[in-house]
């Protein structure tokens, strides 16, 4: 058996919803020719990429490095497809994003570069910080909104915006505290914190702060999304460090306080690489700046019990 497109397409569709019989619904494909695909692409790998379990599957290790190479095949794949029919001039813009800027950064953003450019083919994919740096120097993404500015020599920040860690809290416990707040005087609280495995830049972030304020969280409560953590802190079930623009979401029964002594160096950012011909990078940068802009002035005044 040798390797073609659709086994990777087959394998993408698994990876992302973890479940087969999920994946065979989106492929409109049964659920036994896709088992059959998938097994064949393993035995043509010579190693296992996915470990079964009573929910579904996940990845493994093999798996987990084969992905972003499937991806940016199947990426490459359709440019051709582009290049043949005549409809790249439409323009395709790979992005990736951290899970924090999907519902504050991207509607806006997506809207403005649809409206300035209809035809344009926008492919969003979630990453965690570091892996958008390696994807986006690899050339598999265009740019990425991350968490962390770069260290790769090929990649350089086209736009950035300060997004300190803050605390969220229930608005009883708000109203108790002071703004800023001193973190040290939460030590004994219940936390929710994000799952490391899914956002390990927030959880090792949140750990970092508790312990610059001289204690270990207790963490009794973790959720995979932004929005799982506000839901859990709303609910009560602890308090939470998250972005300073997780307050745009205006999540109920929850408000977001600053912490005194913030770090600088907590940023949202645009990665690109340094030596890119894509003409649309820079109308990409203008709207990111301008949308960071915006962010920037919704969020002033929002951080209070």
């Amino acid at each position: 058996m040798s390797m073609e497109l659709r086994h990777l397409r087959y394998f993408v569709a698994v990876a992302e919803t973890g479940n087969l019989s999920r994946a065979a619904e989106k492929l409109f494909i049964a659920q036994p020719p896709l088992s059959v695909q998938i097994r064949q692409l393993e035995e043509e790998m010579g190693t296992a990429l996915f470990v079964r379990h009573p929910k579904g599957v996940r990845l493994t290790t093999a798996g987990e490095s084969l992905l972003p190479e499937a991806r940016y095949l199947l990426d490459r794949a359709a440019r051709m497809k582009e290049s043949v029919t005549g409809s790249a001039s439409s323009g395709h813009l790979a992005l990736g994003f951290v899970p924090s800027a999907s519902s504050t950064v991207l509607p806006k953003l997506v809207r403005h570069l649809k409206k300035e450019h209809p035809a344009l083919h926008i492919d969003l994919r979630e990453m965690i910080s570091s892996e958008q740096a390696e994807a986006v120097a690899a050339g598999h993404l265009d740019a990425g909104i991350s968490r962390s500015k770069p260290h790769h020599p090929r990649l350089t920040v086209a736009a950035q915006m300060p997004d300190p860690f803050c605390l969220a809290l229930t608005p009883q416990q708000a109203r108790r505290a002071g703004n800023p707040v001193e973190l040290r005087d939460f030590a004994d609280h219940d936390f929710v914190a994000f799952t490391r495995h899914r956002g390990p830049a927030y959880f090792d972030q949140s750990i970092y702060l508790c312990a610059k304020a001289g204690f270990s969280p207790r963490i009794r409560y973790e959720a995979s999304t932004v929005h799982g953590v506000l839901d859990l802190v709303g609910a009560g079930l602890g308090v939470a460090l998250v972005p300073s623009s997780c307050a745009l979401l205006g999540t109920a029964g929850t408000k977001f306080l600053s912490l005194r002594g913030s770090a600088a160096d907590e940023v949202l950012v645009l990665l690109r690489r340094k030596a890119d011909p894509n003409p649309l990078l820079p109308a990409l940068a203008d709207a990111v700046r301008a949308n960071f802009a915006d962010l920037q002035r919704r969020m002033t005044g929002m951080l209070g019990g």
